[in-house]
C-alpha cells in the first residue's frame, strides 16, 4: 500500500506535491524556472512562516524574471522587499526589481531604483554588482560619461570582483549601439554569419573580445547607431528573421 501511495505521489505534477524551499532552490540552480515557479507558488500556499514565505517570493520573482514575465517579476520582487527580514534578501530582491525594469526598457525607473539601493546601503556587499547595473542602465540612456564613471569605480574599488573584467570590456565599447546576433569561439563560423547577414543587406562585422576566463570570442554585430530606438528597430527586424539578438552596449 505504501508503495502504491508513493507511486501515485510521484506521478502527480510538481505543483500538486508538497514543496520545500530546498526544492525551489534546486530547481533554480538547475535552471528549471517553470518548475521553480510552480513550486514557489505552491509553497506560498502551504506555509505561513514569514522567513520561508519571503524566500519563496524572491525565488518566484527570479523564476518569473528568467521566464520573461517581467511585469509579474517586478510585483513579486516588491512583495519580497516589503517582507525582507535581512539586508541580503532585500538587496537580492531589489536587484531583481532593477533587472526586471531594465529588461523591459524602463531604464529611467531602473536607474532610480539602482541609485536608491546604493544610497540606502552605501557599504553593501553587492556594491560592485550595483555599480555594474547602474553603468549598464546609463549606457542605454546614452549617459556615456556617467556609465564610464561607474565602470571605473568597479575596476578601482573591486579589481578582483566578477564584475571587473565585464567593466573593462564595456569600457572598450564605442559610444554607439549595435545589435549582436552571435558570439563564437570559431572565427570561420562568425565569418559565415557575417557573410549571411551582408547578403541580406545588413551592415555586419566582427568584434573580437576576451572573456574573463581568457577565451577569445568573435562577436557578430550589426549596425553602428547613435540612438537606442534605431537599434531596437534593427533588433526587431533581425529577431523576426530568426536571429537571436541583443543590443550593445
Amino acid at each position: 500500500m505504501r508503495f502504491i501511495i508513493f507511486l501515485l505521489m510521484a506521478l502527480l505534477p510538481i505543483s500538486a506535491q508538497a514543496s520545500s524551499l530546498a526544492d525551489v532552490e534546486a530547481a533554480v540552480m538547475n535552471k528549471d524556472y517553470a518548475g521553480g515557479r510552480d513550486m514557489a507558488s505552491s509553497l506560498l500556499k502551504q506555509t505561513a512562516d514569514q522567513k520561508t514565505r519571503v524566500n519563496a517570493e524572491y525565488y518566484l520573482g527570479l523564476c518569473q524574471l528568467r521566464l520573461g514575465k517581467y511585469a509579474e517579476a517586478r510585483k513579486t520582487f516588491l512583495i519580497a522587499m516589503s517582507m525582507a527580514l535581512n539586508l541580503e534578501l532585500y538587496e537580492k530582491a531589489s536587484l531583481g526589481l532593477i533587472e526586471g525594469l531594465y529588461m523591459e526598457g524602463f531604464y529611467s525607473d531602473a536607474l532610480k531604483e539602482g541609485k536608491k539601493l546604493l544610497s540606502r546601503y552605501p557599504n553593501s556587499g553587492s556594491k560592485s554588482l550595483i555599480y555594474l547595473k547602474i553603468a549598464r542602465i546609463n549606457l542605454k540612456l546614452m549617459k556615456w560619461e556617467e556609465a564610464k564613471s561607474f565602470l571605473n569605480k568597479i575596476i578601482k574599488e573591486f579589481p578582483q570582483s566578477f564584475e571587473a573584467p565585464i567593466a573593462k570590456g564595456l569600457l572598450e565599447e564605442k559610444e554607439f549601439f549595435a545589435v549582436q546576433v552571435g558570439a563564437f569561439l570559431d572565427k570561420d563560423k562568425a565569418m559565415h554569419l557575417v557573410d549571411d547577414l551582408k547578403a541580406k543587406a545588413q551592415y555586419a562585422y566582427i568584434v573580437e573580445t576576451i572573456s574573463p576566463d581568457g577565451k577569445k570570442f568573435y562577436r557578430v554585430r550589426v549596425g553602428q547607431m547613435t540612438a537606442l530606438d534605431q537599434a531596437q528597430t534593427v533588433q526587431s527586424q533581425l529577431s523576426h528573421q530568426g536571429y537571436p539578438s541583443l543590443i550593445y552596449p
